[in-house]
């Protein structure tokens, strides 16, 4: 039994220890008092050059980097970018062509010297698969324009526009055809959409400029297809897209933004809000191609 005196010595020992164990901020479970910030930033800071953000102790995110938009300078107004006589197998059929440029990525196309012994009205247009003559054609092309019936006289000069078709050169055939109105009393060979003569387009369009450069970089885990063409320069032209590739990884590798892989691209499929590539899609990575 504990004397009353021994009882209150040992409830003040105790007294003291939790008065301790206080003071020391819980020691005895091994951690330590709560910490207070360390850090310090300005109320409001000013901006600093690039590196000063570490040594004032503020810390952020760096800035996404701007997308530029890309460029394509168009053909000088006025440029010839083809041009050629025309004269059907049986030499019925002359006509002088050329192409020029609008300065604003569409063309026309002038024909004079219009000659024509046969007597039907005859029509001229651009296709990018050339047809043989007697062919009848169900597609009417780009720049489709009638230049007249039959006439010894040279007849007036005729235009048309080839509208915004950018880079032309892929139509590869001047096709000069038939515009009678029914086979009704004509021979069977000048026909409606008969085709009287093909002529190969020998075209010199000049190569635009543009601010978007796609080098060749190498694979990446988004990007591990194959360049399968080149420019005349030697840059990465054509792209085939492989397995597990992606359009971050793409245009990664050939040093251009997203952005520019989906003007190069106009026509990738659209997933959701955002464009896609499939595996085995061939890409275009040259401007001058749109």
């Amino acid at each position: 039994m504990f004397t009353a005196h021994a009882r209150r010595s040992i409830e003040a020992a105790a007294v003291g220890a939790a008065i301790l164990v206080a003071l020391t901020g819980c020691a005895l479970f091994g951690g330590t008092a709560h910490p207070t910030a360390t850090h310090t930033r300005a109320a409001t800071p000013t901006p600093t050059a690039t590196g000063d953000a570490s040594r004032s102790g503020i810390t952020s995110s760096p800035a996404p980097a701007p997308v530029i938009p890309p460029t394509l300078t168009p053909v000088p107004a006025g440029t010839v970018v083809a041009e050629g006589d025309v004269a059907s197998p049986k030499g019925s059929i002359h006509y002088h062509y050329r192409v020029v440029s609008n300065g604003d990525n569409t063309y026309s196309a002038q024909y004079t010297g219009f000659t024509s012994t046969v007597p039907v009205p005859v029509s001229v247009t651009f296709l990018d698969t050339p047809p043989q003559v007697g062919d009848g054609i169900t597609y009417h092309g780009v720049g489709d324009v009638q230049l007249g019936g039959p006439t010894t006289s040279p007849a007036t000069a005729s235009s048309s526009t080839l509208g915004s078709v950018g880079q032309p050169s892929y139509l590869l055939a001047l096709v000069t055809y038939s515009s009678a109105p029914s086979f009704d009393g004509v021979p069977q060979e000048l026909g409606p959409d008969k085709v009287l003569a093909v002529n190969t387009v020998r075209w010199s369009v000049p190569v635009r400029t543009s601010n978007v450069h796609p080098v060749d970089n190498g694979p990446n885990p988004g990007a591990s297809g194959a360049v399968t063409a080149t420019t005349a320069s030697g840059a990465p032209k054509t792209y085939q897209v492989s397995a597990g590739d992606a359009p971050a990884g793409i245009a990664q590798r050939f040093g251009i933004q997203v952005a520019d892989l989906y003007w190069l691209n106009p026509d990738l499929p659209t997933s959701t809000t955002q464009q896609v590539v499939f595996e085995g899609t061939a890409l275009n990575l040259d401007p001058d191609s749109l």
